[in-house]
């Protein structure tokens, strides 16, 4: 069983890895210039709006962080000693836990405060006195939307790899005794 648990963590992180990179690329390499008035010309990149920066930047960490956690699983699969490996597993689980939980909400946050500007960017708003730029910029737009899509399918994918963590943690514990672990 936690042969299985960990190879289907492996893979998930892998998928969860794609669809962030995915994410990070298309958002990051999407520019698109366009002819405004006669010869002045304008150029749509990620740079324009914040929440596509920061969606950049938080989703290349959260790939380098599931990088990080698939060296994690190499690492325990060293033989060791008992005592230390216990000790060890116990705080690797209990930290493992927390930063998938971070990650998920990080990323998921992140990706619908870009979904509401990328709305924003597609009706504009009167009482901000914004304009529609989707309209001109139709490319651009259709990629960043590709991009959102990826970059919801990430976090439901890393919500089944924090409940395997979930798993992992709290199978350590007593199920007679609160808070205790289980006898060897």
């Amino acid at each position: 069983m936690e042969f299985r648990m960990a190879k289907w963590e492996v893979y998930l992180r892998v998928i969860a890895i794609l669809f962030l990179v995915s994410t990070a690329c298309l958002v990051a390499f999407d520019t698109q210039t366009k002819v405004v008035f006669l010869m002045i010309s304008k150029k749509a990149t990620y740079k324009d709006l914040d929440a596509l920066k920061i969606l950049v930047y938080v989703t290349s960490t959260a790939a380098g962080y599931n990088m990080l956690q698939l060296c994690k699983h190499t690492f325990s699969a060293l033989p060791t000693i008992s005592n230390f490996k216990t000790s060890y597993y116990m705080y690797i689980a209990w930290i493992t836990f927390l930063l998938d939980q971070i990650v998920v909400y990080l990323t998921f946050a992140t990706n619908t405060a870009a979904f509401q500007a990328a709305i924003f960017a597609l009706n504009g708003s009167e009482a901000f006195q914004w304009m529609k730029i989707c309209n001109k910029f139709t490319r651009f737009c259709e990629q960043i939307a590709g991009a959102l899509l990826c970059g919801y399918i990430a976090p439901i994918i890393m919500t089944m790899i924090s409940a395997i963590s979930a798993y992992k943690v709290f199978r350590m514990y007593s199920s007679k005794r609160f808070m205790h672990f289980k006898g060897k």
